[in-house]
């Protein structure tokens, strides 16, 4: 009774063994018309055109582009991932046909730099439009019509004009 139970827990396990193994999907490749433009396009918009310059892959219109999406097209009918597509460009045609860079470091700088401009654009701004309010409230208090308010009591020349103008 023993060895009946231990063959069926052998062939159960086997049994599970194979069927596992049959569902795990292992990248095997696709029909290439079954993967969809956006599919192509969603990897092409990471990469930029090795020829152009500044030209995202998407958007570009050469042939050496049409046949560099079909590339894509291919790589992801056979099961590649987007970052492993990417990985691909990169070794083929250098760091500059990549949208982002593949360094930590200069891809985190170039995720925090315009933040840090931005912020640092803000902090002026906020000081400039406080210095020119604070310039508004410290002008003289005297009225238009009263002109002796701004002018000095010691001047002169403004004392003669009054002189002339008067009598």
């Amino acid at each position: 009774m023993k060895r009946l139970i231990l063959v069926v827990l052998a062939l159960f396990g086997l049994f599970a063994g194979i069927m596992l193994a049959a569902a795990q999907d292992t990248g095997t490749a696709v029909d290439p018309s079954q993967i969809t433009d956006d599919q192509v396009m969603e990897v092409a918009r990471s990469l930029y055109c090795p020829v152009c310059p500044n030209e995202p892959l998407n958007t570009c219109q050469t042939e050496a582009c049409y046949r560099w999406r079909e590339d894509i097209r291919s790589q992801l009918a056979r099961g590649l991932s987007k970052d492993q597509i990417i990985a691909n460009f990169v070794a083929q045609y250098g760091e500059r046909a990549s949208a982002v860079p593949l360094d930590q470091t200069l891809q985190t700088v170039s995720l925090v730099t315009p933040f840090l401009i931005a912020g640092v654009a803000l902090l002026i701004a906020i000081f400039l439009i406080l210095r020119w309010r604070g310039a508004k409230t410290a002008a003289p208090t005297g009225t238009v019509n009263d002109p002796s308010a701004s002018v000095p009591p010691d001047d002169p020349y403004r004392a003669a004009l009054e002189d002339d103008v008067k009598g």
